[in-house]
């Protein structure tokens, strides 16, 4: 995998209020408060938010047929003043979404070489749309805040999250634990264990050669995730990646009555011997802290430090 490229910078020089839209790619959206707070940070930033009408039209599980879903998502990629494409929320439902766009054959059309690439934003079950856009459209996207977990975010994760669409900063560092097996450079990519699992042997798997691969999860239990990395193992998966950057596993503790692993015991069965740079404890994820990161920067995974850098690319 290559660095990506950079849609622009946003709100910078003269271009105050520009237009960002809002889509529920995924679950059914059931949260109207949270909701409501995660756009009022938008719009105190002077963006202007367009919400589409049918926000609230669930389908079961989802929010709202795959058609109409979909159709979110291709307004907002091809509309011309629109400058980011902000998610609603997580849950389950963008595979479905790949899976038409390539029924479609829909991901030429997205690549418009009149209208400037634009950000994607997202975290949790919005991995395959990230994933997607990423290998089917050589695009960067962020590894971030949904609009339901916005608010709940403290304030310098959100200003690293601005500061970065803005054009305010180059860098971003993430502290955690290394496991002291030296540095690596690669390209950043992010995302949810479950979802990416899932993703694999599909047209929005990308090459994993290159990369920093930064994973997270919830509500797994340690020998659900030994099952998952054991998958990419067979696979021979982590074999071609440069480091892994882990984030936060929460709700994921065993019940008291079964044995167990601990978390850190299956992660380092699984992957210490790979022999190499390894950090975890990073603070990204569910259930707390979720620092953004970007998926298609360069990136340096350093295992003596616990410090995960990534720095912007030039488009």
């Amino acid at each position: 995998m290559q660095p990506l490229l950079m849609p622009p910078p946003l709100n910078s020089g003269l271009r105050l209020g520009q237009k960002v839209c809002v889509i529920a790619p995924s679950g059914a959206l059931r949260e109207p408060e949270r909701f409501e707070q995660g756009l009022e940070i938008w719009r105190s930033r002077g963006y202007k938010v367009q919400v589409p009408e049918n926000i609230y039209h669930n389908w079961g599980y989802l929010a709202g047929s795959d058609g109409d879903r979909l159709q979110q998502f291709l307004d907002a990629w091809h509309d011309p003043e629109c400058v980011a494409i902000i998610t609603a929320r997580g849950g389950y439902g963008c595979t479905r979404l790949l899976e038409k766009l390539d029924e479609r054959l829909a991901w030429p059309e997205l690549q418009n070489p009149n209208h400037p690439p634009k950000w994607l934003i997202g975290f949790s079950d919005i991995t395959a749309l990230l994933w997607g856009t990423a290998t089917n459209l050589g695009v960067a996207s962020m590894h971030g805040s949904v609009l339901t977990t916005l608010a709940s975010e403290p304030d310098w994760s959100n200003e690293k999250l601005f500061d970065w669409l803005e054009g305010k900063t180059e860098t971003i560092n993430l502290a955690g634990t290394g496991w002291g097996k030296g540095k690596a450079t690669g390209v950043l990519l992010a995302g949810n264990l479950n979802i990416a699992t899932h993703l694999i042997g599909t047209s929005a798997f990308p090459d994993l050669e290159n990369v920093i691969l930064a994973l997270e999860d919830v509500a797994e239990s340690p020998y659900k995730v030994d099952r998952m990395l054991t998958k990419w193992r067979m696979l021979g998966l982590l074999k071609k990646v440069k480091g892994i950057a882990l984030g936060r596993f929460s709700r994921s503790e065993p019940s008291p009555n079964d044995p167990s692993l601990s978390m850190e015991e299956v992660w380092r069965d699984r992957l210490e011997d790979l022999d190499i740079p390894i950090v975890v404890d990073l603070p990204f994820g569910h259930d707390g802290t979720n620092v953004p990161l970007v998926i298609g920067a360069e990136a340096q995974l350093d295992s003596d430090t616990g410090l995960l850098t990534y720095w912007r690319t030039a488009p």
